[in-house]
């Protein structure tokens, strides 16, 4: 039954992606097809296997040995302050972001992830048929931020209109970076994160092909990684990647402080109309038929529905921190889609992200991104939603 109405939620998902779609007859099917089938092969391989499962363990024991030499770095730094479970949000889990933002950019510089970035893209788009600049960024959005993924294709934003364009942005959107995954593992269950990471990109870029479908001349189809880093040397690269960190990770801070405290502002305005409503509950509500959709219990959709809604409206870390402190009293499966659903930049401050980031590259697309700013808001959520769901299906 629970596999049926997860089937259910793909075909609305995906019917609500065709209803906003602006070349109807144009969509490719079959590369959405094939790419339904990895999602489904994936999460088989990863729930459903000793060896998926093994794979698992092992990529989480990796991460966690890679929190430890972080933590290593972070304790010299603010020795004295707690960084075991329950120590400082900003030290136990934001500054792991300057050290794995380290790693990413000496592993950039050493010329190891562009070529398996640009494989991986190019065996993507040979067996789905996709373009070869939309699949080496979807791929390329698993490892680097919304604006670095960008940026790593800026020599081919000539050649992208307004329907590419809304495609590499909404898979920018729709995952998230390995730079921060760290800070998700302190956090979530590893093992839905990890599931998370391709079933994201591959449901990025289902929707964003049925909302925006291409159709490319071989000549325009090229992917160049040839000055993906301008680092002289690998200090060089340590350093720049730990800048980069330690921006984002004060970013993220920020936009926690800015979040949290507009949430309460919010909450107190709403509750001087309605007594003990909050913004938290009526997203609830809005989301629960989604969410029943998607596998949740009734008894948990309205809690959950809160977290999910409370992500699109602020951000992931927020939903998160909530997320956090119910997470007891839910079922495991509840927990699986939540997760899964919660790891992605799709919310409204990624929109600005985007729009500036072009901006920054090419201003008269710039304007495109603006204009169809809500439209890659509600695809990177539909997306979301499509990779929750199929989780679902086999919890």
């Amino acid at each position: 039954m629970h596999i049926l109405l997860g089937l259910l939620a793909v075909v609305v998902v995906l019917g609500l992606a065709f209803l906003m779609s602006n070349d109807k007859k144009n969509v490719n099917y079959k590369a959405i097809g094939i790419m339904f089938i990895f999602q489904i092969l994936i999460t088989l391989f990863m729930f459903e296997t000793g060896v998926g499962q093994w794979v698992i363990k092992k990529i989480s024991e990796g991460f966690n040995k890679l929190i430890e030499f972080g933590n290593v770095g972070i304790g010299f730094v603010v020795g004295g302050f707690e960084l075991q479970e329950g120590g400082v949000f900003f030290f136990n889990v934001l500054l792991l972001i300057v050290f794995f933002a380290t790693l990413l950019s000496v592993l950039t510089y050493l010329k190891i992830l562009p070529p398996i970035i640009k494989y991986l893209g190019w065996l993507i788009s040979k067996v789905t048929g996709l373009p070869r600049v939309e699949s080496f960024n979807a791929v390329n959005s698993v490892f680097f931020g919304q604006s670095e993924a960008l940026i790593a294709i800026r020599s081919q934003f000539h050649h992208l209109n307004a329907n590419r364009l809304y495609i590499v942005s909404a898979s920018a959107m729709g995952s998230v970076s390995a730079s921060i995954v760290g800070a998700y593992l302190q956090m979530l269950p590893p093992q839905y994160v990890l599931v998370a990471l391709p079933l994201n990109m591959f449901s990025a870029l289902m929707i964003a092909s049925v909302i925006a479908p291409v159709n490319v001349p071989k000549e325009e189809d090229v992917v160049d990684i040839k000055n993906v880093s301008k680092e002289k040397s690998i200090f060089e690269a340590m350093g720049n990647g730990a800048l980069e960190g330690g921006k984002i990770a004060l970013i993220v801070a920020a936009m926690l402080i800015a979040f949290i405290a507009s949430l309460e502002l919010v909450n107190a305005l709403i509750q001087l109309v309605f007594a003990g409503v909050t913004l938290e509950d009526i997203l609830g509500y809005v989301l629960a038929p989604i969410g029943l959709l998607m596998g949740i219990s009734p008894g948990e959709v309205i809690q959950a529905g809160s977290i999910m809604g409370t992500k699109i409206v602020t951000n992931e870390f927020v939903a998160m921190l909530q997320f956090q402190e119910v997470m007891g009293g839910m079922s495991e499966k509840t927990i699986g889609i939540v997760t899964v659903f919660l790891t992605s930049f799709a919310n409204f401050s990624s929109i600005g992200i985007i729009a500036g980031t072009v901006k920054g590259i090419d201003e008269e697309k710039a304007v495109s991104v603006s204009r169809f700013g809500m439209k890659l808001l509600i695809g990177a959520t539909l997306a979301s939603i499509l990779s929750a769901s199929v989780v679902g299906m086999f919890l």
